[in-house]
C-alpha cells in the first residue's frame, strides 16, 4: 500500500500545530482532513471513510477521549493515534482502554509521528482501508452482507446497482468518471455510444434518493458522479 492510499483525519485545536502537521503530512503524500474541534471531527468521521485518525485529547466541544470511544465503536479497525500534552500513565491507559492504538506526548518530532504511521501502513492491507459498514449521512452499506439501508429502511438493489453504489461510496466524495465506472462495475472499456451508466445512476436515485428529503447521489457535468452529503 502506498502512502497516497491513506486518508487521514487529523484532529488538533492548536492552529500552529494543526497546520504544521497538516502540511507535513500532505508533503509526504497523504490525503488529510483537518478538524479544529470535536464536533467538526465527529461530523467529518461520519461523512468519510478514514484509514487512520490522529486525535488530540484536549479539544473544544467534545474531547478526544470521548471521540476515540465513539470512533472505535463505529469502526473496530481504523488505527487511532492520540496526541496530547498529558503524559501521565493513567491518561495513556484510559486512551488505550477506549480503543486508541498508539499515543504520542507533546512536544514530539514529526519524524516520530511518521514512524508510528508507517507501522500502521505496514500492518494494514488495502482491503482493510474501508470499514465493513460504509456510511454517508443516513445511508449504510454492509459490505460483507452486500446489503443497503437508508434511515433504517432496507433497500433492495440488483448486483450491478450495488456494485455501482459501493464504488461511488468508497470514493469518499471523489468524482468517479464514467470510464472508471465502466471498468470497475461492468469490466469493459467505455463506449460513448451507450447510456448504461446513466440508466443505472437513475435506478439508484429512484431507490436511494427519491424517497428521502436529502439527495446523496450527484452529477458533476462532464466529469462523472459522486456520493456525498451536501451541506444545507
Amino acid at each position: 500500500m502506498n502512502d497516497n492510499d491513506l486518508h487521514i483525519l487529523l484532529v488538533e485545536d492548536e492552529p500552529k500545530i494543526a497546520r504544521a502537521l497538516h502540511d507535513q503530512l500532505k508533503e509526504k503524500g497523504f490525503t488529510v482532513d483537518l478538524a479544529f474541534d470535536g464536533q467538526v471531527a465527529e461530523k467529518m468521521f461520519h461523512q468519510s471513510s478514514y484509514s487512520l485518525i490522529i486525535l488530540d485529547i484536549n479539544l473544544p466541544v467534545k474531547n478526544g477521549l470521548e471521540l476515540c470511544a465513539q470512533f472505535r465503536k463505529k469502526n473496530k479497525n481504523v488505527p487511532i493515534i492520540m496526541l496530547t500534552a498529558l503524559g501521565e500513565i493513567q491518561d495513556k491507559l484510559e486512551a488505550f482502554d477506549l480503543g486508541a492504538d498508539d499515543y504520542l506526548v507533546k512536544p514530539f518530532n514529526f519524524s516520530e509521528l511518521l514512524a508510528r504511521i508507517k507501522v500502521f501502513v505496514k500492518r494494514t492491507d488495502v482491503n482493510d482501508l474501508f470499514p465493513e459498514i460504509l456510511q454517508v449521512a443516513d445511508l449504510e452499506i454492509d459490505v460483507p452482507q452486500k446489503s443497503v439501508s437508508r434511515a433504517g429502511k432496507k433497500i433492495q438493489l440488483s448486483a450491478k446497482e450495488y456494485l455501482l453504489l459501493e464504488l461511488l461510496t468508497k470514493a469518499k466524495g471523489r468524482v468517479v468518471s464514467k470510464q472508471e465506472i465502466a471498468e470497475k462495475v461492468w469490466d469493459l472499456n467505455f463506449d460513448t455510444g451507450t447510456n448504461t451508466i446513466e440508466v443505472y445512476i437513475n435506478f439508484l436515485r429512484n431507490k436511494i434518493d427519491k424517497p428521502f428529503n436529502s439527495k446523496l447521489i450527484h452529477t458533476k457535468a462532464g466529469f462523472g458522479y459522486y456520493v456525498k452529503e451536501e451541506a444545507t
